[in-house]
């Protein structure tokens, strides 16, 4: 049975819950590393004051027995700090979910769409997340991620891959390039100053991943779907990319398929990874890389031009409790969703009433590379 999640919760309710099932028995549960997970999507600068207000945590409450998994679905809980609910939403924010939602569900104020829209919903996704990072750290798969782009301002390319969220999470926009992170902090103080936002792009890798996970033979089972799927869905993201597929739009096929070679040992490589581990809807055993470009918040401290949904009027956009800039947080978010994604397509290759079968069927996979 493949793994598979669901949330529930509004921005100012009495909590967020969700439920990871598919987690098979044996699964070691650390409630801290998921509230460790939790904090670091509260970093960034030119995050809002709701991250003043809010400290989450994340209560177990089935499907775990002394930190340990039962094969059950785990059931888990968050408290809202936050729960001073708008009584009513009529200036409809553009780029927000408030107009279309209001037309989708009959609404006659836009605070229900607000509050189940918002991207709080993504705290229990980074919890949910988290059980997801640790099935797959047993198989030797790490889930990581850092700021690449705030603004105009772009980050430089890696020179390691290694403890990309111990150096990312140092800084405070979660770019590992000091003098670009220097720029995308003075970028951010301006669209403050001028009661504006800004969006970027976060970078994710997966590393770790043998070759043949997910599958072409149908849509549904194909990685890259999945993954752009479960990014795609992380509020504010407007396009995902996986390797260089945006350059590689520009380019002839010769500049950008990575050619394959045979080592030594009887096994295969490639010197480049355009492809961002991922050819045909499968794993090809590199490293798997995708990028979440996310807009500009669409709530502005100075609200663009609207219409008032309840009097017909032109008017400024509500000017709620928002953040500037999102995609340090982002980052952290949209790795959960690449983890999420990835445990999915991974269950549904091993199988497996215990992690010990699991465990076992992926060392198989792995020798077979």
């Amino acid at each position: 049975m493949a793994i598979e999640y669901i949330t529930a919760g509004e921005s100012h309710g009495e909590m967020l819950a969700g439920i990871i099932k598919g987690i098979p028995a044996g699964l070691g549960v650390d409630s801290r590393f998921i509230d460790g997970e939790l904090s670091r999507r509260q970093l960034g600068y030119g995050r809002g004051e709701r991250m003043n207000i809010e400290r989450d945590r994340a209560k177990i409450i089935s499907g775990v027995i002394n930190g340990t998994s039962i094969g059950s679905p785990i059931a888990i809980l968050i408290d809202n700090a936050a729960r001073d609910r708008a009584d009513k939403l009529t200036a409809v924010r553009p780029g927000h979910a408030d107009l279309s939602g209001v037309i989708k569900y009959g609404f006659s104020d836009a605070s229900p769409v607000a509050e189940r829209a918002s991207a709080r919903e993504t705290a229990m996704r980074v919890a949910l997340g988290a059980v997801a990072k640790l099935y797959l750290k047993t198989f030797g798969i790490a889930v990581e991620s850092r700021t690449v782009a705030i603004g105009k301002v772009r980050a430089e390319a890696l020179d390691s891959y290694t403890d990309i969220n111990a150096r990312a999470d140092k800084d405070a926009v979660r770019c590992i390039d000091a003098a670009a992170s220097k720029r995308m902090r003075d970028e951010i103080a301006l669209a403050k100053e001028r009661g504006d936002t800004l969006g970027g792009v976060a970078e994710v890798t997966a590393s770790g991943v043998v070759a043949g996970i997910g599958s072409y033979v149908s849509s549904d089972l194909r990685l890259d779907g999945l993954i752009m799927r479960e990014v795609g869905s992380v509020p504010s993201v407007k396009a995902v990319e996986i390797g260089d597929g945006i350059d590689g739009s520009t380019v002839f096929g010769s500049e950008f398929h990575d050619r394959i070679y045979a080592a030594e040992n009887g096994k295969y490589i490639r010197m480049t990874n355009r492809a961002g581990g991922i050819e045909g809807g499968m794993t090809n055993g590199e490293r798997i890389t995708v990028r979440a470009y996310f807009k500009p918040v669409p709530t502005l401290a100075n609200g663009l031009d609207t219409v008032d949904i309840i009097t017909g009027k032109n008017v400024k956009a509500a000017a709620l409790r928002s953040d500037v800039c999102i995609v340090p947080a982002g980052g952290v978010a949209a790795e959960a969703a690449v983890a999420l994604a990835l445990c999915s397509a991974l269950s549904t290759v091993l199988g497996g009433d215990t992690m010990d079968e699991a465990i076992e069927r992926y060392r198989k996979k792995r020798s077979a590379e």
